[in-house]
């Protein structure tokens, strides 16, 4: 009763007010408290969304991975792999990696013939060479061949096409890879052969029916433009791919490029100290292989180490015994890249050398010196091109004749007035080749 009539004594206006403070007491102490109190994690949030950590995601993932190899072998297995190497391995390395770039140059053609792009097997070989060492060098691993498929495309005028490329060839390695690879660990004695064959029927039926949900969604879907995109990407796809003309090519340089893979594993099993038999080592190649398709490296570094070394220990064979093959195969497949250096710098001296020697001015294609600029600097004066155009036509006003004809010479504007005109950034003139577009920036 106290209460209620001290309510009754308070005015309407107060009791509004106090139940305001009351819920606002009530939702401070309610939810948004823990929001508050999370206010500190919210940049740390923040940045693990961050573009630039998801970017680099992969390489930390590789330096991760290295860092508890090194914790957990000690540094001795590595410097003892890399001891190992002489000579004749590295001249063996850099031959196998002459007959696989040439063969996966071969295969980026015939993929980018296929999309109605030309690509000589020449500048192919460079481009590749210079983007197997660009992958080796640098953080990702798949950088080179980004660097690959756009100067193509921009050498091309089709960007879009050049990436498509480049991706599509890089597909068909991969799948040649898969495909002889579950045929290997199906097969031969593994660490996961009794997985594999457990694993292998359900990713079939997975596939299966993922592709079945794939048909019936584009069957059902009332989006006729995305359909129109994915008709286009596989009709690129089966034309780049699998059509009579590419097909045969394509498939025989990706069985060339992963056995000289597998050669190289079996060199760098060789100079570690290995005695396995070839057959013992091709499905742990085929492990090391697929773990370097992973995009957790740095450089390749990584995934295949670890993996290696795993595939090793549980074949027998020793994990520190795996470890050194992964590292002197990595020092290999480096030194196979290494031509890539020279095309870097031959095409870096030559583009040096065609800027030095283009012209800083547009040349006067009529021989004749205009006498107005001369006459200009000599003057100290500056005239800007308007300025000259409209002297030019006050000059033919003048020059009208008495029967009412006008010259028409005298309309004419210099030719140092159009070259000025021309070297603008923008041109609105069709007939200068360079009409004012945004492509044209």
């Amino acid at each position: 009763m106290g209460a209620e009539t001290a309510d009754a004594q308070v005015p309407p206006t107060a009791r509004t007010r106090r139940r305001e403070d009351t819920t606002a007491v009530v939702r401070l102490s309610g939810p948004s408290a823990a929001v508050t109190a999370d206010g500190p994690a919210r940049p740390f949030l923040a940045r693990l969304k961050s573009p630039a950590l998801r970017t680099h995601i992969g390489t930390l993932a590789g330096v991760v991975i290295l860092a508890v190899l090194l914790w957990r072998m000690g540094t001795g297995v590595f410097l003892d792999g890399l001891r190992r190497i002489d000579a004749p391995a590295l001249l063996a390395a850099v031959g196998i990696g002459v007959v696989t770039t040439v063969f996966s140059a071969w295969r980026w053609a015939l993929v980018a013939r296929g999309l109605r792009i030309r690509l000589p097997l020449g500048p192919a070989v460079a481009d590749y060479y210079r983007s197997l060492f660009l992958n080796a060098a640098l953080p990702g691993g798949i950088l080179g061949d980004v660097h690959r498929a756009v100067r193509h495309g921009q050498s091309a005028g089709d960007v879009g096409r050049g990436v498509r490329a480049v991706v599509l060839e890089r597909t068909a390695g991969q799948l040649a890879l898969v495909v002889a690879g579950a045929g290997v660990l199906l097969t031969l004695p593994s660490p996961v052969r009794a997985d594999v064959r457990h694993v292998v029927p359900l990713v079939v039926l997975g596939a299966v029916g993922a592709l079945a949900v794939l048909l019936a969604v584009r069957m059902n879907s009332p989006a006729r433009r995305r359909g129109g995109r994915i008709r286009a990407a596989l009709a690129e796809a089966r034309e780049g791919l699998l059509s009579r003309r590419n097909g045969p090519g394509v498939a025989l340089s990706s069985l060339v490029v992963l056995a000289g893979h597998i050669a190289t594993f079996v060199v760098a099993a060789r100079v570690a100290g290995s005695g396995a038999s070839v057959l013992a080592l091709l499905p742990l190649a085929v492990l090391a292989l697929l773990a370097m398709g992973l995009p957790l490296n740095v450089g390749g570094w990584g995934p295949r180490e670890g993996v290696t070394a795993w595939a090793f220990g549980a074949a027998g064979l020793g994990a520190g015994t795996g470890l050194s093959v992964a590292v002197v195969y990595g020092v290999l497949t480096f030194a196979a890249a290494l031509p890539g250096v020279v095309v870097l710098v031959v095409r870096w001296y030559s583009a040096l050398r065609a800027r030095r020697e283009a012209p800083a001015t547009p040349a006067d294609t009529t021989g004749t010196p205009d006498p107005a600029p001369a006459a200009a600097h000599r003057a100290g004066g500056q005239r800007s091109s308007s300025a000259g155009v409209s002297a030019e036509l006050q000059e033919g006003v003048r020059a009208e004749s008495a029967d009412g004809s006008v010259s028409s010479e005298k309309y004419a504007a210099k030719e140092s007035v159009r070259l000025a005109r021309s070297s603008l950034p923008f041109s609105a003139d069709p007939r200068e080749g360079r009409p004012m577009t945004p492509e044209s920036v």
